[in-house]
């Protein structure tokens, strides 16, 4: 199978590289981003494609041909991106883009990382956002379209976020089960990224003209993550 990943150099983006090194029915990644370093192993060849989103929106780069699946990691925060509309930009627009491009091109996956709580009708920004691009992206009708709803990310990141930082120390100290925390307990970003491997491996539509969307909420992504087997 040949990949598109978006975001490969975010926390979960470089999580999902370093696991499909383990799966050889990864033939190519190909990685959209400003800055790579292009380090292809022998067994995954690695292409990167360096560009900016400007250049995305104005039609200089799109979809590629031939791609099984899109990874969609991108994200970021209000305070990173400066502003709502900033950030609107980055976590709205860029994904749905690439999105009807991947549709237009007939790529049969879409698998894209949302949020714990994403809601069209939420009253939270954030999660308004997030919620109006699942809305949008169930609207296109992919053959399958894997939604993933994490909790706060764990995990080393170039830059600090105090907010996730708290939720990890908090993730450690309170009781797993105490209250159904479960569902709300930060997690690793390597088993975000290996939920995102499961599914291109297990969720199969029967039928392609039947639209197959699956979400992933957070505790299923504990359970999946966890489990090395598959």
């Amino acid at each position: 199978m040949k990949i598109l990943l978006l975001g490969g150099t975010g926390l979960v983006g470089k999580q999902v590289l370093l696991s499909l090194l383990f799966y050889p029915q990864i033939k190519k990644v190909i990685v959209w981003a400003r800055h790579f370093e292009n380090s292809s192993k022998p067994n995954l060849p690695i292409e990167v494609i360096k560009v900016t989103w400007e250049d995305f929106q104005s039609g200089k780069v799109s979809v590629p041909d031939g791609i099984d699946a899109v990874f969609c990691c991108l994200g970021t925060t209000i305070n990173k991106a400066g502003s709502q509309e900033k950030f609107r930009e980055i976590d709205y627009e860029y994904p749905l883009l690439a999105a009807k491009q991947a549709k237009e091109k007939n790529v049969p996956g879409f698998y894209i990382i949302t949020a714990m709580g994403s809601d069209a009708h939420s009253s939270i920004f954030y999660n308004r956002v997030k919620g109006e691009l699942e809305k949008e992206l169930m609207a296109l009708s992919f053959p399958f379209l894997g939604i993933f709803r994490p909790s706060l990310l764990i995990g080393e990141r170039d830059e600090l976020r105090i907010g996730e930082k708290v939720g990890e120390v908090l993730g450690h100290i309170i009781p797993f089960g105490l209250f159904g925390l479960k569902k709300y307990k930060p997690i690793q970003a390597e088993y975000v990224a290996k939920s995102m491997i499961y599914s291109l491996l297990h969720d199969k539509t029967t039928d392609p003209s039947k639209p197959m969307v699956k979400i992933y909420e957070n505790d299923i992504l504990w359970e999946i993550g966890k489990d090395h087997s598959f």
